[in-house]
């Protein structure tokens, strides 16, 4: 294998594995930190540049950082299975517990004379408007809520999101001197096209629900909601009850929020019921955990085959049992069991079984391309459409996806709005900032604590089960107090503070292999990667994790590292005679609209700390 080129950015920001699963690349470790240390706003403010809404994501994000954080794969006897760092409720923590921030938003420069027309006031186009309002583009966001969020507000139930929060979130953007075109839908692109705007950002989600089209559908209405349409209805209030005996059909996040809907608003006896095997289904682990915590059953294996009714009133549904089989591919199909179909007595039902775009108010010889499934066609690094000033991010862009991906788009999308009206080729995308640097303080001090927490992950403490079930507006999960917030950031190994050899100051003493808990240095021969990864003191087995090779030693040998499985505590550095091994910080910001994503402006190198 050829030297591991650790001037790549790429290379230590795929160590940082949380931070490298987040769409939006958000520097866990770095907030995690200043959490530990009590600094909440200023962690905020490091989530803030990246993900816009961190009270918010704080309470609803899907988490990609989670899975994919080392904690949960290196820990040992922690239990039968280890768990991540509460990356995401940590997040919460720096919101809550912040000071006011209002005084550390950026600056507004003078107006450019460029005007921006955002449909949507979901997170896409927030994040949008965040990132180029204050570089001095004219952006006004069209909406036809009366408030801003878009199926944030919409769709996401008060127990899990308080409104309060929402409200301070969208607050801070759209004081940024945005015009926020409340209650004002759009009705034609062509007509918007009409208006001169320079560019045209569309982040209109995913709006409508799919429905399930089988026998009875048609002679029952009053008693059968499109899971979408009705917790927008409950969010609005003009649904404030429901029938004792509830289905919710689906097994993604929706249908979570349904049933844990239909709970508070008086369904006594409510079932979640997927056609899919249980750990199939699309929602994430821990909304199945808190259903089911709140008494809701999800059964699954059970396919929908009819709506029954009697006298214009819904009784009940049919399904038909089914069960998982794989061919030699490993394809699955459900096939019949044989057994007899199903009958479940119910007062009503939620379809919660997927959603699709819509865009009726496209003109369909406006230039915009769409492809077979009705999604428009886009350039899916730069998110522009086949008319260079329209640009789609968020559910609109590639289909229902999370909040995080949606700013994740919208970042994008401002990048490549800021590049186009500055007369700049889109399809060149900016280079991260970068800084990578020593925390070394002497000969046996670092800068940041390296000591490995053994405690396991802390559980969120939620409200009493009487109160929370008892309105669909008190929040459930309390959140981490301080004592505890402290202890959870001091799980986080600090992934972000990169191991960093240097070949000519080794000695080949082996003291590194000796003293590395994980086992994970060695000097051996060097081979092609498969050859190298099996002939380890610790066969590498992860793929997707790179190895760390250096340049050839005095011997002829090579080290070679697993960087799948680094505790990163230092204690190479800590016990190499000649100081070849260093602990370095390595701090990765992805480049944002404004000077330093264009051409000829080379980005500043930032020193590790708290983003301005």
């Amino acid at each position: 294998m050829q030297p591991t080129n650790v001037a790549n950015p790429s290379y230590f920001h795929k160590v940082v594995d949380c931070q490298w699963a987040c769409p939006a690349h958000t520097p866990v470790p770095e907030y995690i930190r200043l959490i530990g240390q009590g600094r909440y706003s200023d962690a905020y403010m490091v989530n803030w540049v990246s993900n816009v809404f961190p009270g918010i994501l704080g309470r609803t994000c899907d988490r990609p950082c989670e899975p994919a954080c080392r904690r949960g794969r290196v820990e040992e006897n922690n239990g039968e299975l280890p768990e991540p760092v509460a990356i995401c409720r940590l997040k919460r923590v720096a919101a809550d517990m912040k000071d006011d921030v209002r005084q550390r938003m950026p600056k507004l420069a003078p107006k450019n004379g460029k005007r921006i027309a955002c449909i949507g006031a979901g997170p896409a186009s927030l994040t949008v408007a965040r990132d180029l309002a204050p570089l001095g583009y004219e952006v006004t966001v069209f909406d036809g809520e009366a408030k801003a969020g878009g199926f944030i507000r919409t769709q996401i139930p008060r127990f899990r999101l308080p409104e309060s929060v929402i409200d301070e979130e969208t607050g801070y953007i759209l004081d940024m001197g945005v015009a926020f075109r409340s209650g004002q839908r759009i009705e034609s692109m062509k007509g918007l096209l009409a208006e001169g705007y320079d560019a045209v950002f569309v982040g209109c989600g995913a709006p409508r629900g799919r429905d399930l089209n089988l026998p009875g559908r048609s002679e029952i209405k009053e008693d059968i909601h499109i899971g979408i349409d009705w917790l927008a209805s409950v969010s609005f209030g003009h649904i404030t009850s429901i029938g004792k005996r509830v289905i919710v059909l689906g097994g993604g996040n929706t249908a979570m929020d349904c049933c844990r809907s239909a709970r508070r608003l008086g369904g006594t006896d409510v079932k979640v019921i997927v056609r899919s095997g249980f750990e199939e289904m699309k929602a994430s682990p821990w909304e199945k955990e808190d259903a089911q915590h709140e008494g809701i059953p999800i059964i699954n294996f059970h396919v929908p085959k009819s709506f029954e009714h009697s006298q214009g009133k819904l009784t009940g549904m049919y399904f038909e049992v089914v069960k998982a089989v794989y061919d030699a591919k490993g394809k699955r199909s459900l096939v019949l069991t044989g057994e007899p179909d199903v009958l479940v007595e119910c007062d009503a039902v939620l379809i919660a079984v997927g959603q699709e775009n819509a865009f009726p108010w496209i003109e369909r010889d406006c230039g915009i391309a769409f492809d077979e499934w009705g999604l428009p066609v886009l350039e899916k690094e730069t998110f522009q459409s086949s008319v260079p000033n329209v640009f789609f991010g968020g559910d609109s862009a590639f289909g229902p996806k999370n909040i995080i991906t949606a700013v994740a788009h919208g970042h994008e999308a401002a990048v490549s709005i800021d590049r186009l009206l500055n007369g700049e080729d889109i399809a060149r995308r900016p280079d991260p900032m970068t800084n990578l640097m020593s925390t070394k303080m002497g000969i046996h001090e670092w800068s940041y604590d390296n000591d490995t927490s053994n405690d396991p992950r802390f559980k969120v403490p939620w409200a009493k089960a009487e109160i929370a079930l008892a309105s669909i507006r008190v929040e459930v999960e309390l959140g981490f107090d301080a004592a505890t917030a402290f202890k959870e950031a001091g799980r986080c190994l600090n992934c972000d503070v990169q191991t960093v050899f240097a070949a000519p100051a080794c000695i080949e003493c082996d003291a590194c292999v000796d003293i590395c808990p994980m086992d994970c240095i060695s000097f051996t021969a060097n081979d092609d990667e498969t050859g190298l990864r099996a002939h380890l003191k610790a066969p590498a087995l992860n793929l997707t994790q790179d190895l760390y090779v250096s340049d050839e030693l005095k011997t002829g040998r090579v080290m070679v590292k697993d960087e799948d499985v680094c505790l990163h505590c230092g204690l190479c550095a800590e016990r190499c005679p000649t100081g070849a091994w260093d602990m370095q910080k390595f701090l990765l910001q992805t480049t944002q609209a404004g000077p330093s994503c264009r051409d000829g402006s080379k980005p500043a190198v930032r020193a590790g700390g708290v983003a301005a």
